[in-house]
């Protein structure tokens, strides 16, 4: 089954809580958070990974 990735966005002016990323397949293996925006304010320096 394809990865999925829990994130939250802890830039403090954000309304995003979290959101989950679902990646295909295709995805490489050293993709992470660090890789992506917020979808909701553009940030990317204050992603996290959830960790459960």
């Amino acid at each position: 089954m394809p990865a999925t990735l829990e994130v939250v966005c802890e830039n403090d002016d954000c309304e995003l809580d979290m959101f989950e990323m679902h990646y295909t397949y295709d995805m490489p293996d050293d993709v992470g958070v660090s890789d992506f925006q917020c979808p909701y304010c553009t940030a990317t320096d204050t992603l996290r990974e959830v960790e459960l």
